[in-house]
């Protein structure tokens, strides 16, 4: 039986996302191409100028107002005509509104900057923009393509889970982006499978755990386990705390280590190990590792896994997955791979590809049960 839900839904949801990516490849084709060209090359202009915006925490400052520039400026201690130009480029491009000369509010863009909104990507933009994810792109990816040699590695002299265990600050950065996937990806992770069938969740590489508790909130009878660092994990309790129902928490522990080493064991067929997008910052061999390290905690269970990943197309590739591989290119040794990639690695790894489940979202889960 299929663990798919909303299949009808979820096929719409794809047709949309088809139609609207070809309407992103209709706009290139009608500008000149030495004008597309330079957009292209100064298209850093827009990310830098949105980094400095969500830096000033101005998205939260104008609120559900509408405020001049000079009061904006004073609000976030910032030079006023400069505050201007800033927004006035950014209103450009759609994010902010200027309302009347000088005048600015959020728009529907803009709000998902504030703090305080639930689908808030704050985190991500200050994570993509940040020195440590910035230097790798500026300083190293021309040396990265031509050796084939990871650019975070060569700016950071560390690879990025190494940096993260000794540089507090960005591993707490990079946890609060992680947890800001959701307003990304959507939450259909948890309404498109048929989570009901199970009993128990372990959630692998789950950071502080908001995956685990919206498929919670959403399946009562469940229980889950997240595992990941004992740096987040020491972190992740206390976080999450604030943020779900206590009946919600009751349902969830924390166990710490590293997949590279040991899970936690299942212990029967309503068992499932979730990963969600943590096997495409890996290479071959350490996604076989974790995929060994799943099949030995698991033996004789019959329990599954389930992978939300990328699944890219075998030949032109959409821009989200090009792009995404090429930020695995640059921070880490994984990639974004093609389905036959990912079914090379299972069964390498003693796993079978059960089901692929369609999301509402830019990526797939795939179900693995044991060859």
């Amino acid at each position: 039986m299929s663990l798919q839900k909303n299949s009808a839904t979820v096929r719409c949801f794809a047709k949309l996302t088809q139609f609207a990516a070809w309407l992103q490849h209709l706009t290139p084709k009608l500008t000149p191409p030495p004008f597309r060209l330079i957009q292209i090359g100064s298209a850093f202009w827009q990310s830098r100028a949105l980094h400095v915006a969500v830096r000033l925490d101005i998205a939260s400052v104008l609120g559900d107002e509408a405020l001049a520039a000079d009061v904006i400026a004073a609000r976030v201690s910032a030079q006023a005509d400069a505050i201007y130009r800033l927004l006035r480029m950014l209103a450009a491009i759609g994010v902010f509104t200027e309302v009347s000369p000088r005048v600015f509010r959020n728009n529907a863009l803009s709000a998902h900057l504030r703090e305080n909104h639930p689908k808030s990507v704050r985190a991500m933009i200050l994570l993509h923009n940040s020195i440590e994810m910035s230097r790798p792109w500026y300083e190293q990816l021309e040396q990265g393509v031509r050796s084939g040699e990871v650019p975070f590695e060569m700016a950071h002299r560390h690879e990025l889970y190494a940096y993260m265990d000794a540089h507090a600050e960005f591993d707490r950065l990079f946890a609060n982006a992680m947890d800001s996937v959701e307003a990304l990806a959507g939450d259909s992770f948890a309404t498109d499978f048929a989570w009901e069938r199970f009993d128990r969740l372990i959630d692998v590489g789950g950071s502080k755990g908001s995956k685990a508790l919206a498929i919670l909130k959403r399946h009562p009878h469940l229980t889950a386990i997240v595992f990941d660092r004992a740096q987040v994990v020491q972190t992740a309790a206390s976080d999450g705390t604030g943020k779900a129902a206590p009946d919600l928490l009751s349902r969830l522990s924390y166990q710490a280590g590293d997949l590279l080493d040991t899970v936690p064991a299942a212990k029967d067929d309503k068992d499932i190990y979730l990963l969600s997008a943590v096997l495409h910052g890996m290479d071959d061999q350490e996604c076989i590792r974790v995929l060994r390290n799943l099949g030995a905690a698991s033996a004789g269970t019959g329990a599954r896994v389930a992978l939300i990943e990328m699944v890219v197309p075998e030949a032109n590739a959409d821009f989200a997955s090009a792009a995404f591989d090429m930020q695995m290119f640059t921070n880490t040794r994984g990639r974004e791979r093609t389905l036959l990639e990912w079914q090379r690695l299972f069964g390498q790894s003693g796993w079978a590809l059960e089901e692929q489940i369609g999301l509402r979202s830019i990526g797939k889960m795939l179900v693995l049960s044991r060859r």
